[in-house]
């Protein structure tokens, strides 16, 4: 059978929902697609990325999945996956999506293994495997000047493309030329840090089937802040290495050391929690195809939490160079990745919430509360 274009799907899919309105609560989608009387591209698209696929509407859905086939969480992750090709930048990466679970296995090895090649030829023979301690021993390993440039430059790219892909979603979301007012902004980032669209009200995600589970968004809830502090404990570790003139490793109570300890363990926790609640969930609301771009981030991500743990408990033993490259590489493989893998939805997903907070505004100036 030949595929449907999503923006097709989601479009029938959204005029239906919104003649019928039985879901008009269950989460931030509805009350946005009431807002439109007919739905531009850059309108599905955004509300694509509004959807935090709780699933709370397909297992209430009157039509799903028959008899006329509703499934706006499937239709949504397929928009959502055209639309990572179509706003990434450089658009000659846009292949990078189609088969991304394998495109993010490979990088990550590649990444590993240039690193150890690197640390390899930069130390004499059997020089990986001898124990250092002290200021400045991670140095002795991997150069700093080596260490910044790999990890520096590819962050930098990483992060310009993420903007550039930013702006254009922005702009074909319909949002060109508008500023958001500081409300607006205050509202927006509220529901990106409490992740409230993560269901209805306080019955939240269905996870596995009809049933109603918190623990979705706990995992989330895990991942992302855990992920927040391992790159407050780099800010940290990088005031303390120039301002302060203190190289790494440091102490166990620093502030570099009990940012990034909680952090990778509240990172491992929450992607060990999302792979096991995508393993065992329903398959019908979901895509098949994309479990394994989904499994592959999560992997690294929890890959890159538990090397950098294991580096901090063995720092001063002789496995300190191979767990160091280890990491390194992998870090390396996420920061080149972030752009070219499902890392993007967070960032659409957030702008998307706030034209979601702007849209209300524009209803109630004195409200942007969904």
């Amino acid at each position: 059978m030949p595929e449907i274009d999503p923006l097709v799907e989601v479009r029938r899919a959204a005029e239906i929902c919104n003649a019928c309105r039985f879901c008009d609560s269950y989460c931030a989608v509805f009350p946005a697609m009431e807002l439109q009387r007919a739905f531009s591209d850059g309108d599905l698209r955004y509300l694509a990325y509004l959807c935090h696929n709780c699933r709370g509407c397909y297992y209430a859905c009157q039509e799903a999945p028959e008899p006329i086939d509703i499934n706006l969480p499937r239709s949504f992750a397929e928009l959502r996956d055209e639309s990572h090709s179509r706003f990434v930048w450089p658009g000659l990466f846009a292949p990078l999506f189609r088969r991304n679970g394998l495109v993010v296995s490979v990088t990550c090895l590649v990444s590993i293994m240039l690193v150890f090649l690197v640390t390899l030829l930069s130390l004499p023979p059997g020089g990986i495997t001898h124990a250092r301690s002290g200021p400045g021993a991670f140095y002795q390993v991997i150069p700093w000047v080596l260490m910044a440039s790999i990890a520096g430059g590819s962050l930098l790219f990483s992060v310009f493309a993420l903007a550039v892909s930013g702006v254009k979603f922005w702009r074909e979301s319909g949002r060109k030329g508008k500023a958001a007012k500081l409300t607006v902004i205050l509202h927006a980032l509220r529901d990106i840090a409490t992740l409230q669209n993560l269901g209805r009200g306080d019955q939240d995600c269905s996870d596995h089937d009809k049933s109603f589970s918190i623990l979705r968004r706990r995992f989330h809830h895990a991942m992302a802040y855990g992920f927040l502090l391992c790159f407050l404990a780099t800010s940290t570790a990088t005031i303390y290495a120039h301002f302060f003139d203190q190289p790494a490793p440091y102490p166990l109570f620093s502030l570099p050391v009990l940012f990034g300890m909680i952090g990778g363990i509240g990172l491992t926790i929450g992607t060990s929690g999302l792979i096991w609640v995508k393993i065992i969930s329903d398959p019908a609301p979901a895509v098949a195809r994309l479990m394994s771009t989904d499994l592959a981030l999560l992997g690294l991500l929890w890959l890159a939490a538990m090397t950098g743990l294991l580096l901090l408990a063995m720092r001063s033993t002789a496995a300190m160079g191979v767990l160091l490259a280890l990491h390194l590489g992998t870090i390396l493989a996420l920061f080149l990745l972030l752009p070219y893998s499902k890392f993007v939805h967070g960032l659409y997903r957030s702008l998307a919430l706030l034209r979601a907070a702007a849209d209300r505004s524009q209803l109630d100036p004195n409200n942007c509360s969904p």
